[in-house]
């Protein structure tokens, strides 16, 4: 029986290798993400037990995905296998300074895709889970995996389960008018939302002189009750200085900011994500800044979407033990 439950698609991710161009390219090395996967994972991996909700296509790549979700510890026995549709691909190009890392994504058609309302038990998936988890990339695959989120959401209200929603807007899957459009009516069911200051403004025209203003007005329009965001200071490619800060109507808390290098930044948010939602599973909003911080900065180090990451790991970062070549 699943603690926590995380909703989205995964896809196959095409890079070259040794920071060659994607046109240079011979061979191509393959990983796995998505979202809401690399948020379960990071969760499996700090002891949670953790259920992924998604379809795959039923062949070969399909299964691939699935193996190494099971790979990871997530539960996945309620992923659907569909014969329509497609895998998701997206290709990788990593870059160095001046030339930034690109992403190039062929989605389209996907399995997810065409998932629609109707088509999982969310009451039964939701028995015994505290939380459920999910992000705006979700919702922009189709209509109708944006009802399927509504279907979802609704069900984990009546299961009284926190629930969670990284904003993660993408401008290449919508514009902002359907992104505000679709997601307006979704984020009043969460407690909790992830979500940088500039896509606050971007979508919704939030603004103001400082974080916690914003999340005053988060709260204000959708009643949500903690909003968190990174800060992130990038000067170049493969370093970042980075920190984690969330208010609530009590209080705000910030991480210490980490001095990053950075071997694969994909998948930092939602390494993120995973440690906010273990600080607030155990502990408080203090707690959750922390492991969000940590395991933002621990996951920029491991190359793939998926955060490989030790809670040891986690805790001397927070501790912040030196670098040192452990023996």
């Amino acid at each position: 029986m699943a603690e926590i439950v995380t909703f989205g698609e995964a896809m196959i991710r095409l890079s070259p290798p040794r920071f060659q161009r994607l046109e240079q390219a011979r061979c191509l090395e393959v990983e796995i993400g998505g979202a809401e996967l690399n948020t379960a994972v990071g969760l499996a991996r700090l002891g949670h037990a953790v259920a992924w909700v998604s379809v795959l296509p039923a062949h070969p790549l399909g299964r691939l995905i699935a193996n190494r979700v099971r790979e990871t510890g997530v539960d996945d026995r309620w992923v659907r296998f569909s014969q329509q549709g497609r895998c998701g691909l997206y290709f990788l190009e990593f870059g160095a300074a001046p030339r930034p890392t690109a992403l190039w994504y062929d989605r389209q058609d996907s399995a997810m895709a065409r998932l629609t309302p109707g088509q999982f038990d969310w009451d039964r998936i939701f028995e015994g889970a505290r939380w459920f988890h999910v992000s705006g990339i979700t919702p922009a695959l189709s209509d109708g995996t944006a009802g399927a989120v509504m279907e979802a959401l609704q069900a984990a209200r009546r299961a009284q389960l926190t629930i969670s929603l990284d904003l993660n807007y993408r401008a290449r899957l919508w514009d902002r008018d359907k992104a505000r459009q679709v997601l307006s009516p979704l984020i009043p069911y969460c407690q909790v939302l992830f979500a940088s200051e500039a896509d606050a403004e971007y979508l919704f025209g939030i603004q103001g002189e400082s974080f916690v203003d914003i999340a005053a007005q988060w709260r204000q329009r959708f009643g949500v009750f903690t909003v968190i965001a990174t800060r992130r200071e990038s000067e170049l490619v493969w370093r970042n200085r980075l920190a984690v800060i969330g208010a609530n109507a009590e209080q705000v808390e910030e991480s210490p900011w980490y001095e990053v290098e950075i071997v694969d930044r994909l998948g930092a948010g939602d390494a993120m994500a995973a440690g906010v939602i273990h600080g607030l599973l155990t502990g408080d909003l203090q707690k959750a800044v922390q492991y969000g911080a940590a395991l933002a900065a621990l996951k920029h180090t491991i190359a793939g979407d998926l955060p490989w990451i030790n809670p040891e790991e986690v805790e001397a970062t927070i501790r912040g033990d030196n670098l040192n070549i452990r023996r």
